[in-house]
């Protein structure tokens, strides 16, 4: 406004529809004038570019936020005013003649809380301004239209029990979507609705305390309380929110623990435990209990005194957080029927706050009384080693076991061996003295060790609770029962040029039965080769014998395989022995004794057959298979026709031309020579390809062609009436597939029949330059002269 008034323009006013503008400094007027003229200020007025509008207004007609004037405006309609930004035409209207501003649409501030709209003042007529735009707002002023709400409902919170009252257990915030810079739309005020009197809430803060001392969480471990959030500062009017606040005491060590019979003087727990029992078995259980919970809750138990400290043990279960009661030691019936124990239950970790409530800990008396029971009989020994030697006859005794009962009444006893234990029956035992012997001989080389238990029961009594075993060991000993052999394999690879006296084989021997420290082996030659010219075997005394060659010149087409006998006998009582074969293989060796082959068959050759002989005889083969191929291929070439004729026609090369039949077996049944030879077609020939059943009479032909031209056509006609009306003849007709084509062709005829009934002779030199396939018919046609209608002989050319 100050650049229009410096221009010499008016300035705006505003007259709002409320009062509610502050005075301040008008808009000041500056009117242009001359050069170094004086420039005056206008007076004060009030500040039009600010207005207010009551949010939720639901009246029915718009309400009237307030009018806008330029000194401009004489009245007379001159001037129009525009508005435009946030809103205009749609929220905010003006009228462009009196400047009046309308609000169409009801506010809301809690989505908008002002709007920036620009005035401006233009000519009617010509659309120019008058003013330059000016800015002002409009404020949506605040009305209390939203409830106070809680963001994060519902609350859950946790407080000690036994807390101290004015305790904070937590904080509840609510919030007011209303202005909190306009009237008290915003003041909350926060109050208890449900959870008195154990808890209170600060009515400004929403601090949420305990009010009441000592509350036990064993009594009641959960409180729902409900908060209440009020605005205007909860005075009449206002709206309110409220929320759930879930509050769960957690748990403190104030309990001690207590055993259920504890508070008796006399009271005493009984278990029976019976002499069967072994170390580290349960006896019976005690519990004390303790209503806190996780580690406030936890209990541990110790002895503290009784005669059954050093017999008894205590231990706790982590489930049932029980105190078990175990063996340590074994029981006697007749010893000592009764013990007595002292158990503690007591709190590890105590609450300092709550000690004067103590002590944490309680006390159980624990009387156990032995119960006698019917014990099985027990082995004088917990276990048993016998030995018995192999191959010992059936029924020879091994040991003897012996069980004895302690029970008072001292019962006898009776054995057993459980079968499970001695599968294939080696050994039994005597039921009444417990005897073991063996019921068959045993053999060490096929199990050396038999281990198998007896049981011992009281005579009367199958229960396996009263059963009671024991293990025997029992080492089968050794003998010797078992020749000795050689240890490794008993063949021997020598080179043919080997060198006499070289050693070519050091064996060794291995017996089945035990070696003892001073066992050895010794080596022989069998008798029957002890004075062989080829080896020797030489005893080195230590249980090993090395094979020394005699002679040189072995070869492997002489002999290539050697067998030597020897005699193994070992040192044992009595003394055995065995007669093994050494297997020495003759072998092709090189230069530096290594081994080529020992394979003998690539070295033998047919007798009086030389290389020469050999490569003669297979240069024969080769010839004879040359000629047969070469007489298969002239057989190829050559065809034998179905009727053998004087000379050879070539027109027989062409007869298949342009046929469609039966292929081969048409040109076989075909005779062409009936055609090449009129005269003799009076005369019956027999077909090759089958042979009829019933032989007709032979029929004259028709009269003979010499010494005219024979018409093709006519002669055809002919033979195919004379076949039809033939009843001896076969139903195959072979004329029918032959390619004629007429006499009146167009392209005329490529056969060389009807050369017979031409008048001039032609020129077939052309045939020269058709190719090698027309070769022959060039050489025939095209360098003699053929007589074309020779009619003297009778015969065609």
């Amino acid at each position: 406004c100050s650049t229009a008034a410096r221009r010499g323009l008016g300035v705006w006013t505003a007259i709002p529809a409320v009062l509610a503008g502050h005075p301040s400094l008008h808009r000041h007027r500056e009117r242009a004038g001359k050069e170094g003229q004086v420039l005056h200020r206008s007076k004060r007025g009030w500040v039009w570019n600010q207005f207010f509008v009551i949010e939720e207004y639901t009246g029915p007609d718009p309400v009237l936020v307030g009018r806008l004037h330029s000194d401009v405006d004489s009245g007379k309609g001159r001037c129009k005013y525009i508005l435009s930004g946030e809103g205009a035409g749609t929220i905010f209207v003006i009228d462009d003649k009196t400047g009046n501003i309308h609000a169409t649409k009801t506010l809301d501030r809690e989505e908008q809380a002002q709007y920036t709209l620009t005035a401006q003042a233009v000519d009617r007529d010509t659309n120019k301004p008058l003013e330059p735009p000016s800015e002002f707002i409009v404020k949506v002023q605040d009305i209390n239209d939203n409830p106070p709400e809680f963001l994060h409902r519902p609350y859950f919170a946790r407080v000690p029990e036994m807390s101290n009252v004015g305790t904070s257990v937590m904080q509840v915030t609510a919030t007011d979507a209303d202005d909190p810079t306009y009237g008290n739309s915003a003041r909350l005020v926060y109050s208890i609705l449900q959870g008195q009197p154990y808890f209170s809430v600060e009515s400004q803060t929403g601090i949420i305390r305990t009010a009441l001392p000592n509350m036990d969480r064993e009594a009641r471990q959960e409180y729902d309380v409900v908060i209440q959030a009020k605005d205007m500062g909860g005075h009449m009017g206002g709206l309110s929110g409220t929320t759930e606040v879930k509050i769960t005491l957690t748990d403190v060590n104030d309990n001690p623990p207590k055993f259920p019979q504890s508070e008796k003087e006399i009271e005493c727990y009984l278990f029976y435990s019976p002499m069967s029992h072994v170390s580290g078995e349960e006896v019976g259980r005690v519990k004390a209990k303790d209503p806190d919970q996780g580690e406030n809750g936890l209990v541990s138990y110790r002895l503290t005194e009784g005669d059954g400290l050093g017999v008894f043990e205590l231990t706790t279960d982590s489930q049932t957080r029980e105190a078990v009661i175990k063996l340590k030691k074994m029981v006697d019936y007749e010893t000592k029927r009764t013990y007595m124990l002292r158990i503690e239950g007591s709190n590890p970790h105590v609450d300092p706050r709550f000690t004067a409530w103590g002590p944490y800990r309680d006390e159980a008396t624990v009387k156990i009384m032995v119960e006698d029971a019917d014990e099985p009989p027990v082995f004088v020994a917990p276990s048993y080693n016998f030995e018995v030697e192999e191959n010992a006859p059936a029924g020879t005794q091994v040991g003897r076991v012996h069980a004895k009962d302690t029970d008072v009444a001292n019962n006898p006893v009776r054995y057993m061996i459980p079968r499970y234990t001695d599968v294939e029956q080696f050994f039994s035992v005597n039921s009444e003295d417990g005897m073991i012997t063996t019921t068959r001989p045993l053999d060490r080389e096929a199990q050396a060790w038999h281990n198998i238990s007896v049981a011992a029961a009281e005579i009367g009594t199958n229960t396996p609770a009263y059963t009671h075993t024991v293990r025997v060991n029992i080492r089968v000993k050794d003998v010797n029962d078992n020749a000795p052999e050689f240890a490794t394999n008993n063949e021997i690879l020598m080179c043919e040029a080997i060198t006499p006296g070289k050693v070519i084989e050091t064996v060794s021997a291995v017996d089945k039965d035990e070696m003892a420290h001073r066992q050895h082996f010794t080596f022989s030659l069998a008798p029957e080769i002890a004075h062989n010219h080829n080896f020797s075997l030489k005893d080195n005394r230590d249980s090993t014998a090395s094979v020394h060659v005699l002679r040189k010149g072995f070869s492997r087409l002489t002999q290539d395989v050697y067998f030597l006998p020897v005699e193994i006998s070992d040192n044992g009582l009595p003394s055995l022995s065995s007669t093994q074969t050494l297997t020495v293989r003759v072998c092709s060796c090189d230069s530096r004794d290594t081994i080529l082959s020992c394979n003998v068959e690539p070295y033998v050759l047919p007798a009086g057959l030389s290389t020469g002989a050999l490569i003669a005889i297979l240069a024969c083969i080769v010839i004879l298979l040359a000629i047969v191929v070469l007489f298969v291929a002239l057989r190829r070439q050559k065809k034998e026709p179905l009727i053998l004729f004087e000379e050879e026609d070539i027109r027989e090369n062409i007869i298949t031309y342009d046929d469609e039949g039966g292929g081969e077996e048409d040109t076989e049944a075909f005779d062409i020579a009936t055609l090449q030879n009129p005269d003799g077609a009076n005369s019956f020939l027999p077909r090759k390809d089958m042979k009829p059943e019933l032989q007709g009479a032979l029929r004259p032909g028709p009269g003979s062609t010499r010494g005219h031209s024979v018409d093709v056509d006519d002669f055809i006609k002919s033979r195919i009436a004379e076949a039809d009306s033939d009843p001896t003849a076969p139903p195959y007709d072979s004329i029918q597939i032959y390619g004629y084509e007429g006499r009146d062709s167009v392209a005329g005829s490529l056969s060389s029949l009807e050369s017979v009934t031409t008048e001039s002779d032609l020129d077939y030199d052309y045939l020269q330059s058709w190719g090698p396939r027309f070769k022959r018919l060039a050489d025939l046609y095209g360098t003699k002269d053929y007589p074309m209608n020779d009619t003297d002989d009778g015969e065609d050319s």
